[in-house]
């Protein structure tokens, strides 16, 4: 991966973040931002995931889906070793500059892991026995 890093302005007033045109994300104490992900052309929800400030900078710079692992403590390109990856067509902050939405052209059957289009595959239901989890989505991308 390339060293290159998009410089991100500072902004401490969450007042003026809201209104202002100025790019400055607002990472957690912990160097990550959530990053929710958005099929571009359906809006579905495909994930949820973390990015740090280098994650970031290189979604910008290549237009793919960049995040970055807690449990491996590195980032890592979405779809890098499945082929499954993500082309980025928008990048959006929410009005706290907190949260990045990516909206992002899905490459190959699916963002999640296991095989799923969604990581979101599932519903809660309540059930006799108390509450269950109910798929609501065939692997390789069919809704049930």
């Amino acid at each position: 991966m390339n060293d290159f890093t998009v410089k991100f302005a500072k902004s401490r007033d969450n007042n003026k973040a809201k209104e202002s045109s100025k790019f400055a994300p607002e990472f957690k104490m912990d160097g990550l931002i959530p990053a929710i992900v958005l099929d571009v052309k359906t809006n579905k929800l495909l994930m949820m995931a973390w990015m740090d400030t280098r994650a970031l900078s290189l979604t910008i710079l290549t237009s793919n889906a960049h995040y970055y692992s807690r449990s491996r403590k590195k980032i890592w390109l979405k779809g890098e070793s499945s082929g499954h990856i993500q082309l980025v067509k928008e990048i959006r902050l929410d009005c706290d500059q907190d949260t990045v939405l990516l909206l992002v052209e899905q490459v190959g059957s699916g963002a999640c892991h296991l095989g799923y289009l969604s990581c979101f595959y599932r519903k809660v239901v309540r059930a006799d026995s108390g509450l269950a989890l109910e798929v609501v989505e065939n692997r390789n991308t069919t809704r049930v």
